[in-house]
C-alpha cells in the first residue's frame, strides 16, 4: 500500500511539475514579448491584471489537499459531459449546493481539456471569490479570461492596447469598462480557432452577475468555436436564465449524487492511505478512520 501511494504521489508530483513548467515558460515568453516591444505594453498588461488565474488554481488545489484524478474523473464519462464535448459551441453548466466539490471538479476539467480537445486549443479560466474584491465582479472575470489568453498567445495583447492607448488604466475601471472588455474578448475569440472558457462560482460574482450571465449565454450561442463551462450554486438568479437558454447542457450534482459520493470516498481513501504511512497505522486503524470520515 505504501509503495502504491508513493508511486501515485510521484506521478502526481511529476504532472504538477510539468504543468508548472509550461506555465512558467508562458510567463517568460509573455515577459520577453512585452518588454521587447514597448513600455506601453508593460503598463497595459500590468493594468489589465487583477489576478493570475493560474496562481489561483494552484492555491485552491493546495488549500483543498491537492487534486486527485479519482475524485473527479466520473465527469469525463458523464453522458451530459460527452454531449457537450461532442457538440459545437454550447455551454456546460455544473450546478450544485455548497460542499459538492464544484471548484475541484472544474480544476480537474481544466487539466483534462488538453487530452480531449484539438491540438490548436486555447484555454482560459477564472475563479470567482466573493470575499476578495479583486475577483468578485463581472469585469474582473473578463479581465482574468483575457489575461489568461494573452498569457498563452502574447500577440493578443494588441486587442487590448488599441483601446488602452486612448484611455489608459481607466479602460478597466470606469463606468464603460464592461462594454470595452466585452468588445475586447469578443475580438480575441474571433481570432482563435478553438477556445475553452471556464468560470467557477458564478454565485460569488457580487457585482454585475446578470450582465455576466447574459454575455455568456449570448456569446456561447453566437460563436461555435468557443466552449464555455460555468459552475454555480442553485440560486434562482442563476438558475432561471440558464435553464431557459438555448444550447445549455446542465449537470446537476444532486442528480449525480452517487458519482459525487464515489469521488469523495476516493479522496478520503487517498488521504487516509497517506496518513497511515505517516502515522504507521495498522490495517484495522486505517479502516476505522476511513469509515469514520466517510460517515
Amino acid at each position: 500500500m505504501a509503495a502504491m501511494t508513493s508511486q501515485k504521489n510521484s506521478n502526481y508530483g511529476m504532472q504538477l511539475d510539468q504543468n508548472y513548467g509550461n506555465i512558467t515558460a508562458n510567463f517568460e515568453r509573455l515577459s520577453d514579448v512585452v518588454q521587447s516591444e514597448s513600455p506601453l505594453n508593460q503598463e497595459c498588461l500590468r493594468d489589465l491584471r487583477t489576478t493570475n488565474p493560474y496562481d489561483d488554481k494552484s492555491r485552491i488545489q493546495a488549500t483543498n489537499g491537492g487534486l486527485l484524478k479519482d475524485s473527479y474523473r466520473w465527469i469525463l464519462d458523464n453522458e451530459e459531459f460527452k454531449q457537450w464535448q461532442n457538440s459545437q459551441g454550447t455551454l456546460l453548466w455544473i450546478r450544485g449546493d455548497p460542499g459538492k466539490g464544484k471548484t475541484m471538479l472544474l480544476c480537474g476539467i481544466i487539466d483534462e481539456i488538453p487530452g480531449i480537445s484539438e491540438e490548436d486549443t486555447s484555454i482560459s479560466f477564472f475563479f470567482c471569490q466573493a470575499t476578495d474584491p479583486r475577483i468578485n465582479t463581472a469585469t474582473a472575470v473578463l479581465r482574468g479570461l483575457i489575461f489568461s489568453l494573452i498569457l498563452k498567445k502574447p500577440s493578443l495583447l494588441s486587442h487590448v492596447r488599441v483601446k488602452y492607448e486612448q484611455t489608459g488604466k481607466q479602460l478597466f475601471d470606469d463606468i464603460n469598462a464592461w462594454g470595452a472588455l466585452t468588445d475586447i474578448l469578443t475580438d480575441i475569440l474571433d481570432e482563435l480557432a478553438c477556445t475553452y472558457l471556464l468560470v467557477d462560482a458564478l454565485d460569488e460574482c457580487t457585482t454585475g452577475l446578470s450582465s455576466l450571465i447574459d454575455f455568456i449565454i449570448q456569446h456561447s450561442a453566437a460563436n461555435q468555436r468557443v466552449k464555455w463551462v460555468v459552475t454555480s450554486r442553485n440560486w434562482p438568479e442563476i438558475y432561471e436564465p440558464l435553464q431557459i437558454a438555448t444550447g445549455v447542457t446542465p449537470i446537476s450534482l444532486e442528480l449525480n449524487e452517487s458519482s459525487v459520493s464515489e469521488g469523495v470516498n476516493s479522496f478520503i481513501q487517498h488521504k487516509v492511505s497517506q496518513l497511515a504511512v505517516l502515522k504507521k497505522y495498522n490495517d484495522e486503524t486505517q479502516h476505522e478512520i476511513g469509515q469514520y470520515l466517510s460517515s
